[in-house]
């Protein structure tokens, strides 16, 4: 026990004497990041640059594997005044803690910067982050929902692979297609599809119905799953589960995740960010790429972005900035980009070939970029995330046909309203 308490208090005590190691006088800025270690190792070269170019700031970066930890970590560090100088946030989550009073205004900040513009910026990107005329953190992305696919899964299949204006119905066909039970036992082990049942991952095939999330994107007041458009897209989104078992369902998804079956090779689609570029890209057993989502009766997609944010309590709020600038240049971004881990914010990053990269996967990086025109995104709000979890809870029961999907909606709009009216971000 006694050596248990000393071993604890020497991690207690090290962020202490590393940051006494940097230098009385040496500013030493926490970044915190999450992620498998194929994202972090992108992270870690960012950092090495950025320490190369300013030798007098000293950058300690926190990494926190979980996604789930990762939010945790936030909020408790946020609630208790001791938040990371600087962290990655998704723009669906910082009216959270903007509306807190936890989050550094950045516009001034970007105003003076001889480095950056927000013209630089895709629109999608930096308008995201807006609220009350601010901007709260700098867009380091602007990734869309995209289709990987197995190559050779697809050849195996005789099935032609994903087209620009594929449908929903080509779509079908293909998992159909993938969907196999290999070894005769009546037990399938290969998947079409791999898919997670969550309001973000619904809402592409909602818009590309014609439907919508919210009853106003600028004052939303409720969900509007219960609409014909949108309902009739929830039951599409179901019966790729429920009626047509081309996605594993919850017994089999908790014995082996659907990212896994396709990094092991038994799964024929995936839908994904480009944020699972980075460990795609170990695999070497077989050739993948990446489609756009197919298309119902209009063409949509769903904004993927995380924003460098400044903490209000930042030790040192001009050092934090100078890494955020740095790490928003089209240095910093470039070796981000080049990891695979993002689609840059920064237009001529992204219109590089440290992005669209021709000799690395994915081939069809481009898909990311054509996906702009059609990008739409979640409202800000401050209760934004208690409402995707809560409405999430009903939409995960419906896709493994727990509850009727008229059930989950139902439930999903009465148990979400009561955040809709705490909703407190000024419009």
């Amino acid at each position: 026990m006694k050596r248990y308490l000393i071993v604890l208090l020497l991690v207690m005590l090290a962020p202490l004497w590393l940051a006494g190691c940097a230098g009385a006088d040496q500013p030493v800025i926490s970044f915190m990041v999450s992620g498998d270690t194929a994202e972090l190792a992108a992270y870690q070269t960012l950092v090495a640059a950025f320490e190369t170019e300013h030798p007098e700031i000293d950058i300690s970066l926190q990494h926190i594997p979980s996604e789930g930890e990762y939010r945790q970590r936030l909020a408790a560090g946020f609630s208790s005044g001791a938040a990371p100088d600087v962290m990655l946030i998704n723009y669906r989550r910082f009216g959270t803690f903007a509306d807190q009073g936890g989050l550094e205004p950045l516009t001034d900040y970007l105003a003076g910067s001889q480095l950056i513009a927000a013209g630089d910026f895709y629109p999608a990107a930096i308008d995201a982050f807006q609220w009350q005329q601010d901007l709260w953190c700098v867009p380091q992305n602007v990734s869309s929902l995209v289709v990987y696919y197995n190559r050779d899964l697809f050849d195996a299949a005789g099935v032609p692979y994903p087209a620009g204006e594929w449908t929903w119905l080509d779509f079908l066909a293909a998992a159909q297609a993938l969907t196999r039970d290999l070894d005769g036992d009546g037990q399938i082990d290969q998947y079409g599809v791999g898919l997670e049942p969550n309001l973000i991952r619904l809402a592409p095939f909602i818009w590309q119905n014609g439907g919508r999330l919210v009853d106003d994107q600028t004052n939303p007041t409720r969900l509007t799953l219960d609409e014909p458009a949108a309902l009739d897209a929830f039951l599409w989104f179901a019966d790729l589960q429920v009626k047509h078992h081309v996605v594993p369902d919850a017994v089999a998804e908790a014995a082996e995740t659907s990212e896994s079956r396709f990094l092991n090779g038994t799964l024929g689609m995936l839908f994904n960010s480009r944020r699972g570029v980075p460990t795609y890209r170990t695999i070497t057993s077989f050739a993948w790429d990446v489609a756009p989502l197919p298309r119902g009766r209009q063409q949509a997609s769903i904004l993927h972005s995380d924003g460098y944010c400044m903490a209000a309590t930042a030790r040192d709020k001009d050092a934090a900035w100078t890494f955020i600038e740095f790490a928003n240049s089209p240095a910093g971004q470039t070796i981000v980009a080049q990891t695979g881990r993002t689609v840059p914010s920064l237009i001529a990053v992204a219109e590089s070939d440290a992005f669209l990269e021709p000799n690395q996967s994915p081939a069809n990086s481009r898909v990311f970029l054509d996906a702009l025109s059609i990008m739409q995104r979640v409202p800000v709000m401050s209760t934004w995330i208690a409402i995707e979890e809560t409405a999430g809870a009903e939409i995960e029961r419906a896709f493994y046909g727990q509850i009727p999907v008229e059930a989950a909606i139902g439930l999903a709009i009465q148990r979400t309203q009561t955040y809709f009216a705490q909703d407190s971000l000024p419009r």
